[in-house]
């Protein structure tokens, strides 16, 4: 039986995920959320004004001295200084190669001299500095999201709170995640073979696989692999592992309709961007035609399109990616609009060291879905925390530390050289 919106709800509120959702699995899409709940933009953008940052009890200003784009071996590093010597460390994903110029140039010389307590106000105007809301996308707010990152990290250090903590504070201490799977060229045996491989090493209760062709006009990666793989994967990892599946784009309404119904035959956890991202009615139609929960906005940078979204019912989850959409403070502005219609944040993903905001992110919002994604190579930097981040039984656990956890940021920087030299 296919897993319905109310037995969604049930289970996500059941493991913690969920606050504040009752009556909302009962809603017809056909339905407009406002006429259900009464919820109205003016309500919506209410929501996202109420102030996220909590740094009250620094009562001296943060003056920001310097913010420096580093590298180090395959790492991009950026470190801001205050005036009075204190130190905050963001770990970007690989875009900076691509993105380094508008970061030097367009976006850290506003924050200089900045006070950083009053990030928030700093996030409009670093928009309208130079202009730079005509370049609004990613190439714009991953550069902004770099800058927050360390700054809130940098706040963290001198107030000796975790990140979580300044926003909001901690609603949970472990992570329920999926493991992920960016594979289009293998077969749906070898895509298989390869999750039991994954679950084995990591614990995880739930995956997600690829479908379609990524962008592709309704053309599979191979022919027949997207069924072939919805098929094999429940009956290979059978009934105790929750299957995601992420289109990336792939269909018109009427063909990720049909994909939908196929992942509801096999009781799927969620159907990521079926439709094109930017084709907001579009979802919405197949948001309303299925019973399987979708999920997108990975590739959203607009606060107000977030709205539209959310107001209309155009998805059943919100992804913001923590790094496209510019940060943590914007992300949980998403995510308080979110709340307000029983709908839950589950945000995205981009680049390998991003797992750790999410893991911020997921400790001080209440409402974030059944799993977040999990990203290989955790090993590699659970030491730099204290205590180490950790893996146990499909779930993350949450950094702990000042900031954002790393415990010597003198020795990540160690060896780290300008960028670009």
């Amino acid at each position: 039986m296919a897993i319905s919106r109310r037995k969604f709800i049930e289970m996500a509120a059941a493991a913690g995920g969920l606050s504040g959702l009752s009556g909302c699995g009962s809603q017809r899409h056909s339905e407009s959320v406002s006429t259900v709940s009464g919820i109205t933009v003016e309500a919506l953008e209410r929501a996202a004004q109420e102030p996220v940052l909590q740094c009250r009890d620094i009562t001296s200003p943060v003056i920001i001295e310097s913010i420096q784009l580093l590298r180090k071996g395959n790492d991009y590093l950026v470190h801001v200084r205050s005036q009075d010597g204190a130190e905050g460390i963001a770990i970007p994903n690989s875009r900076v190669g691509n993105l380094y110029p508008i970061f030097n140039n367009r976006v850290a010389p506003y924050f200089i001299g900045k006070d950083a307590r009053d990030l928030e106000e700093h996030l409009w105007g670093v928009y309208r500095f130079g202009s730079n809301y005509k370049l609004q996308g990613v190439a714009l707010w991953c550069c902004v999201a770099w800058i927050e990152f360390a700054i809130l990290d940098l706040l963290g250090r001198i107030s000796n709170r975790s990140i979580a903590r300044l926003l909001g504070g901690v609603v949970r201490e472990k992570v329920p995640f999926y493991v992920a799977s960016g594979h289009r060229d293998n077969s749906p045996q070898e895509e298989v073979e390869w999750f039991q491989g994954v679950i084995e090493k990591t614990g995880a209760r739930a995956i997600k696989f690829r479908a379609g062709g990524r962008m592709s006009r309704n053309a599979d990666s191979r022919p027949g692999r997207t069924e072939g793989l919805i098929r094999l994967s429940r009956q290979v990892l059978g009934d105790e592992i929750d299957i995601h599946a992420d289109a990336n784009s792939s269909y018109d309404p009427p063909r990720a309709i049909e994909i939908g119904k196929m992942l509801e035959d096999i009781n799927a956890v969620y159907f990521e961007e079926p439709c094109p991202f930017d084709h907001l009615e579009d979802t919405k139609r197949v948001t309303e035609a299925l019973t399987i929960p979708v999920a997108g906005g990975e590739q959203e940078f607009s606060q107000r399109r977030f709205r539209w979204t959310i107001l209309n019912h155009g998805v059943d989850i919100v992804q913001p990616d923590l790094q496209y959409y510019g940060g943590l403070i914007r992300s949980k502005r998403v995510a308080r609009m979110a709340a307000l219609v029983g709908m839950p944040t589950t945000v995205h993903i981009s680049g390998g060291f991003g797992f750790v905001y999410m893991l911020h992110f997921a400790a001080c919002t209440p409402d974030i879905g059944r799993y977040q994604e999990f990203k290989q190579g955790m090993d590699r930097i659970a030491s730099w925390f204290d205590p180490p981040l950790t893996s146990q039984a499909g779930a993350l656990s949450i950094p702990t530390g000042p900031g954002v956890g790393i415990r010597d940021i003198s020795a990540l920087l160690k060896g780290a050289t300008s960028f670009p030299a």
